[in-house]
C-alpha cells in the first residue's frame, strides 16, 4: 500500500481563461466588436488537469506562484472548491496573475495570453519534499514558464529519485524552437502527451505517425491526441489507434487537458495503456459539453450521467 501522501503533484501555471464567443475571424481595428456569448472559466494546462483530476477522486497537489490581484485568488477558489491541496501555492507582489483570452471560430481559435506569474515562477520557490509526497509529478506548458524551463531537467531527476513517475505536456512553443526538448528533457519522462501538430513540429515531422515513432524512441509511453480522431499511443514500441468519442461539442477549449485527466486517472489505477487513453478520450469528450476546460467537471450531474453513458473510466 502506498504511504504517499498525494496521487499527483502538479507544478505550474495557473489563470483564468476569459472566452467571447461569436467574434470574427478577422477584427478591423478601430471597431466596436460585439461577441455574443461570454465565459470566464479556470484556465491553464496546469490547473486544468489538477482541478479535473481532483474531481474524479484523484488526490492532488498543485506548486504555482500568483500575484496579489483577483484573478488569482479566483482561480485558486475554484481549485479549492474542487479539493485541489494548495500546500505549495506562492505569492509574489512582483507582477499580477496571468490571463489568457481565448475567441473561438468553430474549430480554430485566437488565443492571447499575458504570462504574468507563469513566466516567472522559478525552482526557488518549489518545494521538492511537499512535491515528492506524491505517487506521480505531472508538467505542463513548459515554453510558457521561462523561470522554471532551464531547471526542469533537474527538477525531474529529483523526482524521480524520490521514486515519482513524470510526465509531461509541453503544450505550445510561442517561438516554435523547442530547444532543449528531444534530447534534455524528454528522456526523463515516462509519459508524453502532446497534440499531433505539436508532436509533428517538435519532431519535425510531416505526420503523426512519423512524430511518434520518433519520440516513442525516446520517452516509453507516449500518447498524442489527433482531437475529433481520438487518439494514438505509442507502448513497447506498438502504435495503437484509439477511436473517439463521437459527441457534438460546445466547445473545445480545455479537451486535450481533459484528455490527460482521463489518461493518468487510467495510468495511476494500472490500467493498460489502451485503457488509460479510452479513459483519456472519454474525458476529453466530456469536457466539449461546457465552455472552458473545467466547467463540464463542475457539473456533477453531467459528471455522472456522461460516464455512465459511455461505460464509466473502467480497465476493459
Amino acid at each position: 500500500m502506498s504511504t504517499k501522501r498525494f496521487d499527483v503533484a502538479i507544478a505550474g501555471e495557473i489563470n483564468l481563461d476569459l472566452v467571447l464567443y461569436g467574434l470574427p475571424k478577422m477584427m478591423p481595428c478601430e471597431r466596436e466588436l460585439l461577441a455574443d456569448d461570454f465565459a470566464m472559466t479556470l484556465g491553464s494546462s496546469s490547473a486544468i488537469l489538477a482541478h479535473n483530476l481532483s474531481t474524479l477522486g484523484v488526490s492532488v497537489t498543485m506548486a504555482t506562484l500568483v500575484g496579489p490581484d483577483a484573478l488569482g485568488e479566483i482561480a485558486l477558489q475554484r481549485l479549492h472548491d474542487a479539493n485541489v491541496d494548495l500546500g505549495g501555492v506562492r505569492h509574489t507582489d512582483a507582477c499580477s496573475t496571468g490571463v489568457t483570452l481565448m475567441l473561438p471560430h468553430g474549430k480554430e481559435r485566437h488565443t492571447l495570453t499575458y504570462p504574468g506569474t507563469m513566466a516567472k515562477m522559478s525552482l526557488a520557490d518549489l518545494d521538492p519534499d511537499y512535491l515528492a509526497s506524491a505517487r506521480h509529478f505531472h508538467l505542463s506548458s513548459l515554453y510558457l514558464q521561462t523561470a522554471l524551463r532551464p531547471d526542469v531537467p533537474e527538477l525531474f531527476r529529483n523526482m524521480k529519485s524520490a521514486g515519482l513517475t513524470v510526465s509531461l505536456d509541453t503544450n505550445d512553443d510561442p517561438d516554435d524552437r523547442w530547444e532543449g526538448l528531444l534530447d534534455t528533457v524528454l528522456p526523463l519522462v515516462d509519459i508524453f502527451m502532446p497534440n499531433e501538430d505539436e508532436a509533428c513540429r517538435m519532431t519535425r515531422t510531416t505526420s503523426v505517425e512519423a512524430a511518434i515513432d520518433v519520440l516513442g524512441n525516446i520517452v516509453p509511453l507516449v500518447a498524442v491526441k489527433c482531437g475529433s480522431r481520438g487518439a494514438l499511443i505509442r507502448s513497447a514500441g506498438v502504435v495503437q489507434e484509439i477511436a473517439p468519442v463521437p459527441v457534438t461539442p460546445v466547445d473545445t477549449v480545455g479537451a486535450g487537458d481533459s484528455f490527460n485527466t482521463g489518461f493518468l486517472f487510467g495510468y495511476l489505477r494500472d490500467m493498460s495503456p489502451v485503457a488509460a487513453a479510452r479513459c483519456g478520450n472519454i474525458c476529453g469528450a466530456l469536457s466539449t459539453q461546457r465552455p472552458g476546460g473545467t466547467e463540464a467537471f463542475r457539473d456533477k450531474v453531467l459528471v455522472e450521467s456522461f460516464l455512465e453513458a459511455h461505460g464509466g473510466l473502467v480497465k476493459d
